[in-house]
């Protein structure tokens, strides 16, 4: 499936099959930053979903640090990133990877206000002769 800017996910990710539901989304964006595909709903980035080797494979849920406590006693396998801590991480090699990603997207698609955060605007650089 694609949503209106073509964007298919089916052809982007190894974790493609978690975003379907998300895809059609009209607010939906997937975009690359730091080697990982970024998932972005009513420009919120919500998820990084990373494919190489640990600590960067798995799921890294951006939130504030002050969501962590209620996100980890609800998903118990998730932990703060080890290199990102202000963001959750769920390991694809965690027990039962599947069963909590799964029920993080769903969480994404209630607009639960514990996942995602808005991107700081880009500063403007200016050039000065």
């Amino acid at each position: 499936m694609c949503n209106q800017n073509k964007i298919c996910v089916e052809q982007l990710h190894l974790y493609a099959w978690l975003l379907e539901s998300l895809e059609d989304e009209e607010s939906f964006i997937v975009r690359t930053m730091f080697g990982t595909k970024a998932i972005y709903l009513e420009g919120k980035l919500l998820f990084c979903f990373a494919t190489k080797t640990e600590p960067w494979r798995g799921v890294l849920i951006a939130t504030s640090r002050h969501h962590h406590a209620s996100l980890t006693e609800e998903i118990p396998v998730l932990s703060p990133h080890p290199l990102l801590a202000k963001w959750l991480y769920l390991s694809d090699s965690s027990h039962e990877f599947e069963k909590w990603a799964k029920h993080l997207i769903r969480l994404a698609q209630r607009r639960d206000l514990r996942i995602g955060v808005f991107p700081k605007p880009k500063r403007i650089r200016s050039c000065h002769s």
